[in-house]
């Protein structure tokens, strides 16, 4: 019976819509992958170190125009609202070493916490395929929300979620 709701539901979408849901290997509600980063400051990450934050992974590529649309956004509207919070966020580049990164930071001047992730290490234990890609992590360290692509409706969505976990863990 599930088999069959999830081939109907599949069958509703678009060709790209389908091409999206088969290529996100995650889903809403199930614990966070077993990952660990380290940022352009050298500060270290992993899931356990993070147990009780609210988390925002943004994976991006330097050449992608959806994401070099998004990340402003991420940096007014995201980083600098909730940075003083029991929040983390790392936007991660997709294929990219830690020198092209430290380049496009400072060009484009954002403070934003940046890894790299030149081999999809991390990339590839969220999906297959497809960016910008958003994961809000809950303080439980399940995911509460994730998104393929940027529009500003879907944006706004995460922000209200960002909000709603930060309540629930007590992190106004």
């Amino acid at each position: 019976m599930g088999s069959l709701l999830l081939c109907a539901f599949a069958s509703n979408l678009s060709a790209a819509e389908q091409s999206e849901f088969e290529s996100t290997l995650t889903k809403v509600g199930q614990q966070v992958p077993e990952i660990a980063w380290v940022t352009l400051d050298g500060q270290k990450f992993d899931a356990k170190s993070l147990s009780g934050k609210v988390v925002l992974i943004n994976f991006f590529a330097t050449w992608c125009g959806p994401c070099m649309q998004e990340m402003p956004h991420l940096q007014k509207e995201v980083f600098q609202k909730f940075k003083d919070k029991n929040f983390v966020m790392v936007a991660i580049g997709r294929e990219h070493n830690d020198a092209e990164l430290k380049d496009f930071r400072k060009k484009r001047e954002f403070t934003i916490p940046i890894a790299a992730d030149p081999e999809r290490k991390i990339y590839g234990r969220f999906a297959t395929q497809y960016i910008p890609r958003n994961y809000v992590i809950a303080a439980d360290g399940k995911i509460a929300f994730q998104s393929v692509g940027y529009t500003e409706p879907e944006f706004k969505q995460m922000l209200d979620v960002i909000d709603k976990e930060l309540k629930k863990a007590g992190g106004k």
